[in-house]
């Protein structure tokens, strides 16, 4: 197993030296740094930024959202990125969800497996060098009849293949993962039921003849470091809350939903009760400690050695970290991350 550093999105009130943990990371031989899209940065810039402030670390989109770019747009982000780093890029893909889609970019959330397919078929097609010809339900390229022509990829390739990630909550996207993607990027899983989620991905590995060989099942946890566990989980409820509460409606929340899989949903429920009605502390008070104790790394370095240990057992392997803000800023986020890498080293995982 390998270590990771999940940064989620970037936005002003964090500074510049919140996105300098990624050199932290480099020089901790963490073999990859991640960015995501949400109600702020886009990735494509934050991840460029990284890139060039870094040495060896590899950099990733956790995620870049499909409903807003153009497919052909993505790869060629993509190979940029890539070639400008080096060969260090990472593209990690999702398709949200219905309020950002339809709210934010005005595309449909209907058939979100089919267009995913087809969308990956795109951007593979293009990083590959061929005209970028599409005749599919969701993409057609060109558009018939019109005056448009194929694109074909300029940026040279500095390696043979940029890893293509899914983000996939459902059984059906897992196995979707499997089949077309070189990895998986999950988020809020556990040691005990992250195995459920590798049977589904490799089921659709099996699909295409694969097996998990080089198949890259990378989890995203949050880490808070200390000796009181029970402080450690009050500083993961608001991330826990809102994205239990926050991301979606009463009709669609995909977290609830993954929550209500590993037995929290009567839970998830009242957290989103509370945080749709504006009631955040309530929403956070409400968020059940043994939810956040399993999906995160939580305690003392012995603790969250184990812990670690448990996750390289279960399949997981790349471990992204999200070092959860406290009042004391980003050097407690360093201070964590090195616990973290010496926690482990002192696991037999490095």
């Amino acid at each position: 197993m390998r270590l990771g550093l999940n940064l989620g999105y970037w936005r002003t009130g964090y500074g510049v030296e919140y996105l300098d943990l990624a050199t932290v990371a480099d020089d901790l031989g963490f073999s990859s740094v991640w960015v995501s899209e949400v109600f702020s940065s886009d990735a494509v810039s934050v991840v460029s930024w990284i890139a060039a402030r870094t040495r060896r670390v590899d950099v990733g989109t956790a995620v870049m959202q499909i409903p807003a770019r153009a497919p052909v747009m993505t790869a060629m982000s993509a190979a940029t990125v890539d070639a400008l780093s080096s060969g260090r890029f990472r593209l990690g893909l999702g398709v949200s969800g219905p309020q950002v889609s339809e709210g934010w970019y005005g595309v449909g959330f209907d058939q979100p497996l089919a267009r995913t397919r087809e969308y990956v078929a795109v951007v593979r097609a293009t990083l590959d060098h061929s005209p970028s010809v599409h005749a599919g339900p969701h993409y057609r390229l060109p558009l018939p009849d019109g005056a448009g022509v194929p694109f074909v990829l300029g940026v040279p390739s500095v390696r043979e293949r940029v890893p293509v990630y899914l983000a996939a909550i459902g059984p059906r996207s897992l196995e979707l993962a499997g089949e077309i993607a070189d990895g998986w990027l999950g988020l809020f899983t556990s040691p005990e039921f992250v195995v459920r989620q590798v049977d589904r991905i490799l089921a659709g590995r099996a699909r295409v003849g694969g097996t998990l060989e080089g198949f890259d099942v990378a989890a995203t946890t949050p880490l808070v470091v200390g000796d009181d566990v029970r402080a450690c989980v009050d500083a993961v409820r608001p991330f826990a809350a809102l994205y239990l509460g926050g991301m979606g409606n009463r009709r669609v929340n995909f977290y609830g939903r993954l929550a209500a899989e590993m037995g929290f949903g009567a839970e998830a429920a009242r957290v989103q009760e509370r945080f749709l009605a504006g009631r955040h502390d309530e929403a956070m008070a409400l968020v059940p400690p043994e939810f956040v104790d399993a999906t995160s790394l939580l305690g003392p370095p012995g603790r969250i050695a184990e812990r670690m240990q448990a996750f390289a057992e279960a399949g997981v392997t790349t471990l992204n970290l999200a070092v959860m803000k406290t009042d004391q800023g980003v050097a407690r986020c360093a201070r964590a991350m090195r616990t973290a890498a010496e926690a482990f080293e002192s696991a037999g995982l490095a």
